[in-house]
């Protein structure tokens, strides 16, 4: 779409940016009759949950920054009509170690009787799987009341724990920090450790943390569709954004890329939104205006103060193997372990000797990360040649690694922290894992590492922290206004992952920030 030269349009609604959030915004408000249109910096929609070819001639698209769903809500796909779909995994998790001087592992998956004899294998008795067993009942439970309110007015607290209806649950996920609860019910180190990363994701934070950001994190990565499980969307996750922009469009919102908002003025019930193109600036009036973009970004465009932004923690590595790398652990098959989450380094121990040397401004001397296999699952992002010949996708999440670590020198940090968490898989590995990568048309390994300063500098994530803020609880608080996505100026809604509610590939900010819309409206 060109840039609107000479005059001023109006629109209902305008929404800055077009992520996945900004556009299941578009997507809700334009079915509902409104006019709307979507102001997108880059040349592309989708933001963090899109495909491409980071590979020089090789037919692999890939997950670049998002990569797995679980908190999008069935509701959303429905209600816009959305050509998409996910697949379960058959495999939860793998996760190797050596004990007594030998390789072993835990695998959690296909099936009761295998994980149940899996758990014996590893730990010689039943009471570790009894008690994941009822851990992860509690949780589900849990999932089961608090997923269905996202996508309704936030609740207050007393409402949230009474919906919850279960004293112990909420005092061990919203009370007291999650390593009190790991400890009390786990004995097992590796065990403790698979429990404790979905606590971590992105977070950088002990497991005992008094401010409970670790809880948070936990609690979002266990109610993704009341059963907390992770999926593989299938054509990987552009998938979705190029469903949610052709539902979107569809529906008659207007999608403008290369238009990067630069300035909203607002008196509460108008609002003009500048904007700059490769040709020059222009402006665009709005009744509303939905920002998809970071708490800080929406503060340079309102001209507010700015909040502290939250530092991100991890490492993303993208890569195309010619072949899975066969495993220490010959009892089980790199098919069934790579198609789970992979855990790499991340028994409680190491998490925690992980974290205070990174606190301590040290990259850990064991880098903790989870790693998956998606065209196990879904081979369609990979050209019929690749899947022919065995190629398979891996997918690598570091834990922490903060932001300030690289700030020294980011290219040269990031190649160190890649090597030593390469050399940490290896060392499950009975071959090198240098050995299997693909290589692209240039004869390069098909490898590539994001650190939170290279998801700062391309996405624009405040400190590379991939959900935009610290994680927030799902209930009202002071000034989270009726639907989490309020601020102080009564036109203006943040839809992006800040919001309450927000972070992770879910849609939920973006149906929110609609709603709040339409319910001013009287629709």
């Amino acid at each position: 779409m060109p840039a609107h030269e000479g005059h001023h349009r109006s629109y209902d609604a305008v929404i800055v940016g077009g992520g996945h959030n900004g556009l299941v915004a578009a997507a809700y408000l334009a079915r509902a009759g409104r006019s709307v249109l979507v102001l997108e910096r880059l040349g592309n929609t989708g933001g963090a949950a899109v495909s491409t070819r980071p590979f020089a001639g090789v037919d692999a698209r890939l997950s670049r920054y998002s990569y797995l769903v679980s908190l999008l809500p069935k509701k959303i796909v429905r209600d816009l009509g959305l050509d998409f779909r996910v697949r379960t995994r058959n495999v939860s998790s793998y996760t190797p170690v050596e004990r007594d001087g030998r390789p072993t592992g835990l695998l959690v998956g296909g099936g009761e009787r295998r994980t149940r004899e899996a758990f014996a294998r590893l730990t010689g008795g039943e009471r570790e799987y009894q008690s994941w067993q009822r851990f992860y009942d509690m949780t589900g439970h849990v999932a089961q009341r608090i997923f269905p309110t996202l996508t309704e007015p936030l609740p207050t607290r007393d409402e949230l724990r009474l919906r919850v209806g279960d004293e112990e649950a909420w005092r061990v996920l919203f009370e007291e920090p999650i390593g009190a609860a790991v400890e009390d019910r786990f004995a097992d180190d590796l065990v403790r450790g698979v429990v404790l990363t979905d606590a971590l994701i992105g977070t950088f934070a002990d497991a005992h943390d008094p401010s409970l950001k670790q809880n948070r994190c936990f609690l979002y990565h266990v109610i993704g569709g009341g059963t907390g499980a992770w999926d593989v969307p299938v054509g990987g996750m552009g998938a979705l954004t190029d469903a949610l922009a052709t539902a979107a469009r569809d529906a008659g919102a207007v999608l403008a890329t290369g238009h990067e908002a630069v300035r909203i003025e607002t008196d509460g019930s108008a609002a003009e939104i500048t904007y700059r193109t490769a040709d020059g600036e222009g402006a665009v009036a709005a009744r509303h205006v939905l920002v998809n973009a970071s708490p800080q970004q929406l503060a340079v465009l309102t001209g507010d103060q700015p909040p502290t932004p939250a530092e991100g923690a991890q490492l993303k590595v993208n890569m195309l193997l010619k072949r899975l790398p066969r495993l220490r652990d010959s009892e089980v098959d790199p098919r069934e372990a790579f198609a789970g989450t992979f855990h790499v380094a991340e028994g409680y121990q190491e998490l925690a000797t992980a974290h205070a040397q990174a606190a301590a401004g040290r990259l850990p001397t064991a880098p903790p990360s989870e790693i998956y296999c998606h065209s196990l699952t879904d081979p369609t992002i990979l050209g019929p040649d690749l899947v022919e010949q065995g190629y398979q996708t891996l997918t690598l999440f570091g834990l922490h690694t903060p932001a300030r670590l690289f700030d020294r020198d980011n290219d040269a940090v990031r190649d160190e922290l890649l090597k030593s968490t390469l050399a940490q898989l290896d060392a499950h590995l009975a071959e090198p894992l240098a050995d299997c990568l693909a290589t692209d048309a240039d004869g390069r390994p098909c490898i590539e590492a994001k650190t939170p300063l290279d998801l700062e500098r391309d996405l624009r994530l405040p400190g590379g922290n991939i959900f935009h803020r610290e994680l927030s609880w799902p209930y009202a608080q002071e000034g989270t206004g009726r639907w989490g996505v309020e601020t102080r100026h009564a036109n203006v809604l943040l839809c992006g992952a800040g919001a309450v509610r927000g972070g992770g590939v879910s849609g939920v900010p973006g149906h929110n920030a609609a709603m709040a819309v339409l319910e001013e409206l009287g629709d």
